[in-house]
This record gives C-alpha cells, sequence and structure tokens, in this order.
C-alpha cells in the first residue's frame, strides 16, 4: 500500500484544513466555494470537508473540491483505508465513485452535483499551471520540505497566487519557514496560529498581495448576474448543455427548428463512444481519453434510467501495430491503466467479440454504444423545470442589445427568444448565424446502413462493437447496424446503394465474411457531420473579431470575446463521446465554476484558437 500519514487524520484535517481556513464559516451563504488541495492521499481532507458541508444548514450551494495526486491509490487499496466512522459512508461513495488512473483531471460529483471532487492524477507541478478556477481555501501537503521537496517548490508556490480568489485562505501543518517565506513571495499575508497536539505548527495566511498580476479572462465568464440562457440547437451538444447549466442553478430555453429533439446526426439508430491511445499521447488522445472517462459516468446513470445503451466495452481493431506487445509497450510507456484501456491478441478479442479476428484490438471495457435520440431527451429531463423546450423555431439572425441582452428573430423579424446568454449549439447553422467566422469547418456526409437480423441468423454480429474498418454493432432491436461513410462536402440527402455497398464492405473486412443480404435490401440514414480542421471540437466564448484585428493576440485565452455569446459545434462523429465534457467545459465558461479539464486542452478547443493560429502565421 502507498505510504501516506493516518495518525491524528481526522483532527488534522479538522483544525488545520477546515479550522485553517476558517471553515465551515467562509462557505456559508454562497453560492459556490472552492478548494484546492495539493495532495489527495487517503482521501481524509476531503471526506473531512464534505461532511462538514453536509452537516452545516447554511453551507454554500456547490461545493468543489479540486486535488492533485502523484500517487493515488489503486481502487483495492482505497477500500482498506480505516475511516473515521462518521466518515463511513462518504468513503463509500468516493470508493464506489474512483476511476480508472489516468492522467487527467476527473470530476466526481456526489450530492447530486452539489459537491464535486476535480481529482488531477499527476505531479502538482504539472497540474497547478494548468487548472483554471478561482480557489477560495488552499489545503497544502503537510510533509516537511526536507522530505518532500517538489510539493514545496517555489515555482509551485508562486502559481497559488494565480489561482487564488480574492481573500482566498491559506493553510498547512509544515511550520517550515521555506514554505511561510514562499507563500509571502505568491502574495499571501501569513498569520500566527496555535500548533496541533503540541507537535506541529499551523501555518495559515490570506492571499493579500501587495498588486494583482495579470491573468487571463477566466474564460469569459457571462457578464450578467441573471442565470438564464437561450440554446439553439437541440441536438447531444445542446442537449447536453442544457442539463449542464441546468445543474449549476441556470434556466435554460432549448430551441430548435425542429419540431422535436435531435433530428439531425442525434437521430441515428445507435452510436459508439470510446477513447482513443496515440503513442505520443498528444492533445488528441488526452482530450478525447477526459471526454470518454466522462461520457462512460454519464451514461452509468442514463443507462439506468433505460437509455437504450450498453456499457460493455468496445473493441478497436489494430492493424498499424505488429501485435498486442508492442501495444502494451504504448500503454507502459504514456501510463493508461487496464480499466481504461487494454492492449489483446486477435484470439483473446476474438473470444470478447464472438467472432473470428485477424488483429490484435485495443479493448476499452467503459467503451459502448447508446442510443442518441435517447440520451438527447434524457440530457433534457436532466434539466427538470430549468429546461424549457421550444421546437419549430427558425432564426434568421441574432443581435445584442445596447444592454447587454441577446435578441432572436425569424425571417420576418419576429422576437422569438432574447437572454443575456446565448449558445449557438445548432452545428453548421451556428456558422450561418455568427456571419460564417474564418474558422476551418467542413460537412462530412456519413450513410449508415441497416437491416432486420432477427429472423436471418446468418448475419454476423459481435457481442460488443468493434471498430476499425467502420464499425459493426451487436443485434439492436433485432437490427444489424453497421457504417459509415464519410464524404467531406456532400450535401445529397437521398440514401445511395453505392454507399450501402461501401458499408457492406468494411463489414466484411470486419467479420470476415459477406453479409446475408445485397445493398437493394439494406435500410440506412444520412446525417451531417461537422468536422473541424484540427478534427477537436469548437467550445467556449466566440471571439470577437473586430477587437482581435485591432490588437491581435497570438494567446488563445487572452482572444477578446463577444460579451454573452458562445458557441459549442463540430463534434464530428464523436458527438456522443464528447457531448458530455465539452458541456461541462461551457458551461463552467459560462458560470466562472472551476473547468473540468487543464487549460491547455481548453486552447485546443477553443473558439479563439483560429484567430491566435492566423496571428501566429502573420507573425513568422
Amino acid at each position: 500500500m502507498n505510504t501516506h500519514p493516518l495518525a491524528d487524520a481526522a483532527q488534522r484535517a479538522l483544525q488545520v484544513f477546515l479550522g485553517g481556513n476558517q471553515l465551515p464559516q467562509r462557505w456559508q451563504g454562497r453560492t459556490r466555494f472552492v478548494v484546492l488541495e495539493t495532495g489527495f492521499g487517503l482521501g481524509n481532507n476531503f471526506l473531512a470537508t464534505w461532511d462538514a458541508w453536509r452537516r452545516d444548514p447554511q453551507r454554500c450551494d456547490t461545493l468543489y473540491f479540486i486535488s492533485t495526486e502523484l500517487n493515488p491509490l489503486p481502487h483495492d487499496e482505497l477500500q482498506q483505508v480505516p475511516r473515521e466512522p462518521a466518515w463511513a459512508a462518504l468513503a463509500q461513495q468516493l470508493e464506489a465513485a474512483w476511476p480508472p488512473l489516468t492522467p487527467n483531471l476527473h470530476r466526481l460529483p456526489f450530492e447530486g452535483g452539489r459537491v464535486q471532487l476535480l481529482l488531477a492524477l499527476g505531479d502538482a507541478r504539472d497540474w497547478l499551471p494548468e487548472l483554471v478556477a478561482e480557489v477560495d481555501a488552499f489545503y497544502l501537503d503537510g510533509f516537511a520540505p526536507a522530505r518532500n521537496p517538489d510539493t514545496w517548490d517555489s515555482r509551485l508556490l508562486k502559481t497559488l497566487g494565480r489561482l487564488a480568489a480574492p481573500g482566498a485562505t491559506v493553510s498547512t501543518w509544515s511550520a517550515a519557514r521555506a514554505v511561510r517565506d514562499g507563500l509571502v513571495t505568491a502574495g499571501f499575508q501569513m498569520e500566527p496560529a496555535p500548533e496541533l497536539g503540541g507537535n506541529h505548527g499551523i501555518t495559515r495566511g490570506r492571499y493579500a498581495p501587495a498588486f494583482v498580476p495579470r491573468r487571463a479572462p477566466a474564460r469569459a465568464a457571462a457578464p450578467s448576474t441573471e442565470r438564464r440562457a437561450i440554446i439553439v440547437g437541440a441536438g447531444l451538444a445542446g442537449s447536453a448543455t442544457a442539463a449542464a447549466l441546468a445543474a449549476q442553478g441556470w434556466h435554460c430555453e432549448l430551441i430548435d427548428r425542429h419540431d422535436s429533439p435531435a433530428q439531425e446526426a442525434s437521430g441515428n439508430p445507435a452510436g459508439l463512444f470510446h477513447g482513443i491511445v496515440n503513442a505520443q499521447d498528444g492533445t488528441h488522445a488526452r482530450f478525447n481519453r477526459a471526454a470518454a472517462l466522462e461520457i462512460a459516468r454519464v451514461l452509468a446513470g442514463a443507462l439506468h434510467d433505460g437509455v437504450p445503451g450498453s456499457l460493455d466495452g468496445l473493441l478497436r481493431l489494430e492493424t498499424a501495430l505488429p501485435d498486442a506487445a508492442a501495444m502494451q509497450a504504448v500503454l507502459d510507456r504514456v501510463g493508461l491503466p487496464a480499466a481504461y484501456v487494454q492492449a489483446l491478441d486477435a484470439d483473446a478479442a476474438a473470444r470478447l467479440a464472438g467472432l473470428a479476428l485477424r488483429h490484435p484490438a485495443w479493448f476499452y471495457p467503459q467503451g459502448g454504444w447508446v442510443r442518441p435520440d435517447a440520451l438527447v431527451r434524457w440530457f433534457i429531463a436532466q434539466g427538470g423545470e430549468r429546461v424549457q423546450w421550444r421546437g419549430g423555431m427558425q432564426i434568421d439572425s441574432i443581435q445584442r442589445d445596447d444592454e447587454g441582452c441577446w435578441h432572436l428573430k425569424d425571417a420576418l423579424g419576429v422576437p422569438i427568444a432574447n437572454a443575456p446568454v446565448l449558445v449557438l449549439a445548432n452545428a453548421g447553422d451556428a456558422l450561418r448565424l455568427l456571419g460564417q467566422p474564418d474558422w476551418t469547418v467542413d460537412a462530412v456526409r456519413g450513410q449508415l446502413s441497416f437491416a432486420p437480423a432477427a429472423v436471418d441468423t446468418s448475419w454476423i454480429l459481435p457481442r460488443i462493437p468493434l471498430a476499425g474498418a467502420g464499425y459493426l454493432l451487436p443485434p439492436i432491436d433485432g437490427m444489424a447496424v453497421f457504417g459509415a461513410t464519410s464524404r467531406a462536402g456532400d450535401m445529397a440527402p437521398e440514401l445511395r446503394q453505392a454507399d450501402h455497398e461501401h458499408n457492406l464492405a468494411q463489414y466484411r473486412k470486419l467479420t470476415g465474411q459477406a453479409a446475408p443480404v445485397d445493398a437493394s435490401a439494406l435500410q440506412g440514414r444520412t446525417a451531417w457531420r461537422w468536422v473541424a480542421g484540427d478534427r477537436l471540437p469548437i467550445v467556449g466564448a466566440v471571439p470577437d473579431l473586430q477587437a482581435a484585428v485591432a490588437r491581435p493576440i497570438d494567446q488563445v485565452r487572452f482572444v477578446p470575446r463577444v460579451p454573452g455569446l458562445f458557441v459549442f459545434t463540430a463534434l464530428g462523429s464523436r458527438g456522443i463521446t464528447w457531448s458530455a465534457l465539452g458541456a461541462g467545459v461551457l458551461a463552467s465558461s459560462i458560470t466562472g465554476a472551476p473547468a473540468p479539464l487543464e487549460s491547455s486542452l481548453l486552447d485546443a478547443i477553443d473558439p479563439g484558437r483560429f484567430i491566435a493560429r492566423q496571428v501566429r502565421r502573420d507573425a513568422r
């Protein structure tokens, strides 16, 4: 088992970290309160804080607890940790939610989302510069600097000043002079504090810098205190965003041109979700992994509520690497656990799939399939009375008035809706409403195929979804579902026999056998995926093009923004996988809550990236 201090854990948590930060008094009556801890360890400080929040009738609406941990406990060891009896039930909830130990920022919600643990697995020196949050209280790891010098790195302590909210407090049970001096340099005024049990001094302070350094904007938080938004587009992006905002107490009008939700790409009979593996573990791999972990957590609740789908895993064939040993070497180098992905030889993969395979495969235990239109309806239902659905609304124009309110009108100029915050989550039509900005986004036509399989046992269908050369799903409502084509710039809506033939060829590559029907017997569906040139979604506050031209900026987070205007589009073929994380990112951008994604990945999906890249190109 990892070595962490156990003695006097409850006393230390209550006296040093809660008492040292004047909790619970300081969170009382607030909408949210944010704690940042360096060193999650056994989770005692989190459990103590959560327990104190539950016991306080004047508690804040939402408690965010961000914590870094370089050496997280495996799930089986976490279950063996002795706990204070008062924390036992909370500890069981923590154990049940414990994520695959990937190097990510993991969001674990409790109390119906009113307590949020953001667990950053990795070195605190790497994570603290990446966090996007305004922190009200800091819990600093108490190991002495001589034993754990990395935790007290002077550059790390300076980062606390960037994260500190006005009046933020800090506390630790290390009384070392180096700790105090480092915190003073970071802008904290230190205060005398009592000793803990005669053995340890308490170091505590309050953020009161002589000058406030320039900060990046909080991802363009909404300018209005009125928590009301319009969301245009009732597919996966829009419905997930409505649910995420409603969870933070916002009221949303969800508007779509169709009479019912999920009528475009979100209306397909089934879709896949899973992460990816990349030897370099670059931006795409990291974002997709974060998104896959989030949607798996969300879908556990959705499937429990009756949304059709499966979380039994997914296989993705590997044709570039020679064997499972080479694949495992990649996993070892990146540090990805078996709970997230496994490298299987062809025989092992075939046993999972229930059909013969010629290639090794990546197995994603938390991957699977879901019916996207049912997921959209589930997202909307999660918002309850805070989400109002309005269909059959064709929006012709958007405009912001002098008082900061956005107005939507139809082609005749008739008002449709207004609100201080507007989210465009309507795929390619968002670009039209934005005046066709110079973003690299293409429409990609996809056609999938399906046919009745229950009456024909000669169909070869896998037990779990199989992807590689196209994809093939298990039997869904007695249907064989497979596909799909991908053709950029093709806007023809009609089904094509040639595309069915393409999908049949993909079926044969996956199964090694010809399908029992020809293309003329297949049914299908066409839809358009909007894809950015860098193959990442576009999520965040819309840039102010005129201001950006007047003052070129090559850092994404400093690009000027249009107040109250946000976009969530270009989900490509990963709409299911990206929906929940993208919605969480957008909601945090609007409300100013801690972001569920690190800053470098926020930059990668931010709509301001296109302007920043152009500025860098022009400067060469």
